[in-house]
């Protein structure tokens, strides 16, 4: 009986050690776990498939996006659904946290091919983030710090870095993860490698990037030539019309003066007059058809210029998640 009993609580205890033993293993593995329940019964889309292979996600960074179960939406159900995001209009996606969902906004135009893609790779990399432990999160931090604080030549990612500031204060470092990842195409050789976890070739998402930017830099480009014309041609037009205005007053003043000779029946006085008079007159027509063409070729800069502002405007609109407002 004693052999018994002391077999018995031997198994207890042994059966004990197992259980914590299993414990600690499906809590050291948890992400793990959890993922593959997550995974078990998902298979992405053919659309939210070709989101990660165009941005060449390779495996890990694959499970990262899908652990989200991405969704492309419309303006409608993207506002709903990120309703309470905090990232800029711009960064037309959001990450609800740890497998609670990446959603993207659908962007339909051609000229902005790309954006969902890009915007899917942004996304994935708050997720990576939030997975790195708190060593590797604090090494990681310090390299995109270092990079910014003495590397970052792109006036844009600048910008967006300094709209994060205002609008997440904290998130700020997450935030240059994700950007730097996706949208600059040189960084130090350690961020490279690291980036590398998540892309098979990270250059085709920076060429994803830099593409639809295109649609916007090159219009941008072509508004401040126009402005640079505008600027040259205004001050040549006002000169053009004061001295037009002095001729004017100059006219008046012959005119006045010749009259007074004409009334005063000092004929030989008024006949000198006249050949100059008709000169200036001459010289005054030929000013305002010059003003004219002037004036023309101004206001014809200004249709283009304001044309090109109009399409820049409408690939805004088109790739601002906000609801567009309706005329009254």
């Amino acid at each position: 009986m004693k052999t018994s009993g002391g077999l018995g609580r031997g198994l207890s205890f042994i059966w004990s050690l197992l259980v914590v033993a299993l414990a600690v293993v499906g809590f050291v593995n948890r992400e793990y776990i959890l993922d593959w329940v997550t995974l078990r019964s998902y298979s992405p889309p053919a659309a939210i498939a070709a989101l990660a292979d165009a941005t060449t996600m390779n495996q890990t960074a694959k499970k990262l996006f899908y652990v989200n179960r991405p969704e492309v939406e419309d303006r409608a159900a993207f506002n709903k659904n990120c309703t309470n995001k905090t990232e800029q209009s711009l960064v037309l996606g959001c990450y609800h946290g740890n497998r609670q969902g990446i959603f993207i906004f659908k962007v339909d135009s051609t000229e902005l091919d790309g954006v969902e893609e890009v915007t899917a790779a942004h996304e994935m990399l708050h997720q990576a983030y939030d997975r790195l432990s708190s060593d590797e999160r604090q090494h990681i931090d310090a390299l995109l710090q270092n990079y910014y604080k003495n590397k970052l030549q792109d006036q844009t990612v600048k910008d967006q870095i300094e709209g994060y500031k205002k609008s997440e204060p904290d998130a700020v470092v997450n935030e240059m993860h994700s950007l730097f990842g996706t949208e600059i195409k040189d960084l130090p050789a350690e961020l490279e490698a690291y980036y590398k976890r998540y892309f098979n070739d990270r250059s085709k998402v920076v060429e994803l990037y830099a593409n639809y930017q295109a649609a916007f830099t090159e219009r941008q480009k072509q508004i401040d030539n126009y402005d640079a014309q505008l600027k040259a041609k205004k001050p040549y037009i006002e000169s053009l019309q004061s001295s037009l205005e002095a001729k004017y007053s100059q006219l008046e003043q012959q005119k006045s003066q010749m009259d007074a000779y004409k009334q005063a029946d000092n004929l030989a006085a008024y006949n000198a007059m006249v050949k100059p008079y008709n000169a200036l007159v001459d010289a005054y027509n030929d000013g305002i058809q010059s003003l004219k063409g002037q004036i023309a070729s101004y206001n014809s800069l200004v249709e283009k210029r304001n044309a090109i502002a109009a399409q820049e405007q409408q690939l805004q609109q088109e790739l601002s998640s906000k609801q567009l407002q309706t005329a009254p």
